[in-house]
């Protein structure tokens, strides 16, 4: 946990090998320092209903720029794991009881996204990019 990091941080550096767990009322920001020590971050999904640890992992990624595993764990079911991939995530521990087979089948759920993400740049931005010179774009508000 975020706790036990914070109290014995110097130790766990030494170790190696450690990873650390996010709560949802915890700040990824309180790791902002120490991200090139952290191999794996675990963000909890206590319920089904709190998206929390989805600004968590953007916070991580984006802002952070946190390139270790990212994993989500707690009660993760498969219509979350596209979400979760968009936002950064790269490892999901998939409750007992759940086929984890199954889930794999989210990420063929969508083709692609208009949405800016963690994951990819969204398609205007790379229609764009491909445009050629003297091509005339009305930029959106």
């Amino acid at each position: 946990p975020l706790s036990l990091w914070l109290e014995r941080r110097s130790a766990l550096i030494a170790r190696g090998d450690i990873g650390v767990w996010l709560a949802p009322a915890d700040h990824p920001g309180a790791l902002a320092d120490d991200l090139e020590h952290v191999q794996v971050i675990a963000i909890d999904f206590p319920q089904f209903t709190d998206g929390r640890g989805y600004s968590h992992a953007r916070l991580l990624r984006d802002r952070y720029h946190y390139a270790g595993e990212l994993r989500a764990i707690g009660d993760i079911g498969r219509d979350q794991l596209y979400y979760l991939a968009q936002c950064g995530f790269d490892a999901f521990l998939i409750p007992d009881g759940r086929d984890p087979r199954g889930a794999l089948d989210a990420f063929a759920d969508f083709s692609d996204g208009y949405q800016s993400t963690t994951a990819r740049t969204p398609w205007f931005r790379r229609r764009q990019a491909a445009a050629t010179p003297g091509d005339v774009w009305f930029p959106c508000a």
